[in-house]
């Protein structure tokens, strides 16, 4: 199969916000060029985009995978709704049985234990030991295995036949968010799966120091006497002009994903509905950190995408030396953004094979429109990006 290589920079202004705090509150930083910049981490996006292809229903909820400790309960409210007469019990025992043929590891939790004994209460169910990914298609495929040896599991599961069954049905049919971000399981790492995208920390163009801002809460029920707050305390904060970028390696998409829902379907129909997926929801993703306080809602003030068969390129480098206010960054940045895109694609780009869209707001980010082509929305930007990927598929190796 053809290298194809999806590369997706992004120049986002966000105002007074902590979209991702560090272990003491504070918007996470990094220093980058010898100054200060504020930083969005690689997960805090991931899971921004995840989110937002299941909110905005960009993807058939079968097409989506769930991280979760509680895959057991998971899979026994699949084999029930398979069957209903089976008893959420016994679920529970196929359910655990299952999953752990499949290699992975399950545990009541200590501290759940110990509050069902006190309360007197029946244990609960076994959790795994660590967050598991597990697809909706992976999850029908273990119910019914599951059901198949209900009569009695532990027989069914000793067979050699059925447990490399259950760890194979745990390993086929990924998941749209598996195939992009990829899942590790530390107990059974042949059913680790490779990521196809690379998310690069948000990282400030320009120079940030954080702010705190101190405030207070009145109790309504206070009597004119009774003077104070009734709560004081401070939250950290900044504000900045962000580069975000994302790498998607096409081909490993496709090998990831496989074949589609439907047999009747293209072979690259799976991977054109994911890349369009993919453009849309990093475009338009937002991490929550702190909305109710900061209203953060803003979307990339300029979008540019490259497909190409060499490597990956980010251009943070354009903003290795800081931006410097002259009031404002945006438009400063999108000039060297597409100063340096230019160059580096004349030394080290392919313009044969590359092709490149741009999506832009305002007349800041003007400079950027030499790059390629525009596009009007980000759905016809996304609809574009993900034909030329399907078209790059259809093509011989």
């Amino acid at each position: 199969m053809n290298r194809i290589f999806l590369d997706v920079h992004a120049l986002q202004t966000v105002p007074p916000s902590n979209l991702n705090r560090d272990d003491t509150g504070a918007p996470k930083t990094a220093v980058y060029g010898g100054v200060p910049r504020a930083r969005v981490s690689s997960q805090a996006w991931k899971r921004a985009i995840r989110t937002y292809f299941k909110d905005e229903h960009l993807l058939d909820p079968a097409e989506l995978g769930v991280r979760t400790k509680k895959v057991v309960e998971l899979l026994a409210d699949r084999i029930t709704a398979f069957d209903p007469s089976v008893a959420r019990e016994t679920a529970l025992t196929l359910a655990d049985e299952t999953i752990r043929a499949a290699g992975i590891k399950t545990e009541v939790p200590k501290r759940k234990a110990d509050q069902a004994k006190k309360d007197a209460g029946p244990l609960p169910a076994p959790e795994s030991k660590y967050l598991v990914f597990l697809s909706s298609r992976q999850l029908d495929g273990l119910a019914r295995h599951a059901l198949e040896g209900a009569a009695d599991i532990t027989a069914f599961l000793k067979s050699k036949e059925n447990k490399a069954r259950a760890r194979e049905l745990a390993d086929m049919r990924h998941s749209v968010d598996i195939a992009l971000f990829g899942r590790m399981v530390a107990d059974v790492a042949d059913i680790n799966v490779d990521a196809a995208v690379q998310v690069a920390h948000a990282l400030s163009v320009h120079r940030v120091d954080n702010e705190s801002d101190y405030y207070t809460a009145v109790d309504d029920e206070n009597t004119d006497e009774e003077t104070g707050a009734g709560m004081i305390g401070t939250v950290d904060f900044n504000s900045a002009t962000l580069y975000r970028y994302a790498a998607l390696g096409v081909h490993q998409l496709a090998a990831n994903l496989g074949q589609g829902l439907r047999e009747d379907e293209p072979r690259t129909e799976p991977v054109r509905r994911a890349v369009e997926a993919l453009v849309l929801a990093f475009v338009s993703s937002l991490p929550t950190g702190k909305i109710n306080t900061f209203g953060h809602h803003t979307q990339p003030d300029a979008v540019v995408v490259r497909l190409r068969t060499t490597r990956p390129i980010s251009y943070v480098a354009a903003f290795e030396d800081p931006v410097r206010s002259n009031g404002g960054h945006l438009r400063e940045a999108a000039d060297r953004l597409a100063a340096y895109a230019a160059d580096v694609e004349r030394v080290y780009g392919d313009p044969e094979t590359t092709l490149t869209w741009v999506l832009r707001v305002g007349p800041a980010t003007l400079k950027l429109a030499e790059l390629g082509t525009e596009t009007g929305t980000q759905r016809e930007l996304a609809a574009a990006v993900a034909r030329a990927v399907a078209e790059r598929l259809e093509k011989p190796a």
